[in-house]
C-alpha cells in the first residue's frame, strides 16, 4: 500500500509555513493520540501524522521530500524511512530487468535496524526533563557461538551453490537479446554461508531476544511527537557491522488546566464579576510555582496577560517561554434575593435596567402568586 501524501496527511497546502505545519500536527496528533481516541485504526493515524511531521518540520528533508517525494527523506533511514535512491544507470536497469553487473558482498558488515519506542511522560517531566530507565525487547548478540550462528568450535561453510557471492545468476533470452537475471540463492538464502552445526542456544540466527533495560534522559522542554536517538542501542549489526539505534518517541500527556503552545504555555484564569469590575491582586499557578498577578479594574473577559519566563525552556537551548494568562469572566448561576436585589441597584444607577427572566419553575410560579 503507498502512503499518502504527506502535506495530504496534516491538512495543510504545498506552501504551507513551518508554523501552519506545527499548528497542524498539534491539532492532529492531539485529536488521534491513543491515550485520548480510542476508536480502531487511530494508532496507526496517530503513527501516519508522526511521520508526517518528522519529514516536513525539518526543513533540509522536506525540501528532499518536495523534490524526489517518498524516496527523499528515506536517505536519512529513520525507523519504517530505510533504503536508498538509485545510484546511476546500473541500478536503474537492475531495476526493469534483473540485472546489472554491481553485486553486494553478503559477507560484508552491517549496520543493525533502527528501533521505535513511545514513551508516555507527564506534563510536568516534558517541562523539566528527568533521568529514568526503559526496558525493550530486543535482539543481542548471541553469547554462546558471539554472533556466528554456529555451534562453538565449528565454523559456517561457504555456500556451494552460489560460491559464496549469496546469488544466482541466470541467463534469460529476451526478444533484445540475452539478459543476465540475478536472484538470491535459495541454498543459503542470500548470506553465502551454510550453517552446518548450529548453535544451540540461538538456533543459527546469532541473536536471542532479550529484555534490556537502558537509562534515557529526558530533555528539558521536549514537546509531544519528538524523538530522541540513543545510539547504539538498536538491532545488532551484521557481520560485525555496527548496532542500530533506538529512537524514543514521546507522548506527552496533557495536563488539567495547562495548554502548551511550543515554550509558551496557557492558562485560564476565572474571575467573579467584582473582581474584573474593582480589579485584584490573585495567585496564579505556573509550572514554576505561585506568583502574583494584579488585575486592573475593567478587566474584560478574554483580555491576556504575560508573565515571563514562565513557560518551557527550549529544547534547543533557545531561551525559555512564556505563561499567557487568559481571563473569563464568569457570571454565577445562584444568586440571593439580597445579591439580586444589588444588582438592580446597580442597574438602576447605571440606567441600563435589564428585563429579568425567570430562572425556575418555582421562580415563575412565586411571582404568578405574587400577581406580578
Amino acid at each position: 500500500m503507498s502512503k499518502r501524501d504527506y502535506y495530504e496527511v496534516l491538512g495543510v497546502s504545498k506552501t504551507a509555513s513551518q508554523d501552519e505545519i506545527k499548528k497542524a500536527y498539534r491539532k492532529l496528533s492531539k485529536q488521534y493520540h491513543p491515550d485520548i481516541n480510542k476508536e480502531p485504526g487511530a494508532d496507526e493515524k496517530f503513527k501516519e501524522i508522526a511521520e508526517a511531521y518528522e519529514v516536513l518540520s525539518d526543513q533540509n528533508k522536506r525540501a528532499q521530500y518536495d523534490q524526489f517525494g517518498h524516496e527523499g527523506p528515506s536517505q536519512g533511514g529513520f525507523g519504517g524511512f530505510g533504503g536508498s535512491g538509485f545510484g546511476g544507470f546500473e541500478d536503474i536497469f537492475s531495476s526493469f530487468f534483473g540485472g546489472g553487473s554491481r553485486r553486494q558482498d553478503p559477507n560484508a558488515p552491517r549496520k543493525g535496524d533502527d528501533l521505535q519506542y513511545r514513551m508516555n511522560i507527564s506534563f510536568e517531566d516534558a517541562v523539566f526533563g528527568k533521568q529514568t530507565e526503559i526496558e525493550i525487547p530486543k535482539d543481542e548478540t548471541c553469547d554462546t557461538c558471539k554472533g556466528s550462528g554456529a555451534k562453538p568450535g565449528t565454523n559456517p561453510k561457504t555456500c556451494t551453490t552460489c560460491s559464496g557471492t549469496g546469488q544466482i545468476n541466470q541467463t534469460v533470452e529476451t526478444p533484445f537479446g540475452r539478459m543476465v537475471n540475478r536472484r538470491t540463492c535459495s541454498t543459503c538464502r542470500g548470506n553465502g554461508k551454510i550453517i552446518v552445526e548450529k548453535c544451540s542456544t540461538c538456533h543459527g540466527a546469532g541473536t536471542v531476544q532479550k529484555r534490556k533495560k537502558i537509562k534515557v534522559t529526558i530533555p528539558a522542554g521536549v514537546d509531544d511527537g519528538q524523538q530522541l536517538r540513543v545510539s547504539g542501542q538498536g538491532e545488532p549489526g551484521i557481520n560485525g557491522g555496527p548496532a542500530g539505534d533506538l529512537y524514543i518517541v514521546f507522548n506527552v500527556k496533557e495536563h488539567p488546566y495547562f495548554e502548551r503552545d511550543g515554550d509558551d504555555i496557557y492558562y485560564e484564569l476565572k474571575l467573579t464579576f467584582p473582581q474584573a469590575a474593582l480589579g485584584d491582586e490573585i495567585e496564579v499557578p505556573t509550572v514554576h510555582g505561585k506568583v502574583k498577578l494584579k488585575i486592573p479594574a475593567g478587566t474584560q473577559s478574554g483580555a491576556q496577560f504575560r508573565i515571563k519566563d514562565k513557560g518551557v525552556k527550549n529544547v534547543h537551548g533557545y531561551g525559555t517561554g512564556h505563561q499567557y494568562v487568559i481571563v473569563k469572566v464568569v457570571t454565577p448561576t445562584k444568586l440571593t434575593e439580597k445579591q439580586k436585589q444589588l444588582l438592580r441597584d446597580f442597574a438602576e444607577i447605571s440606567g441600563d435596567i435589564p428585563e429579568e427572566q425567570s430562572s425556575s419553575l418555582f421562580d415563575k410560579i412565586k411571582k404568578t402568586f405574587k400577581g406580578e
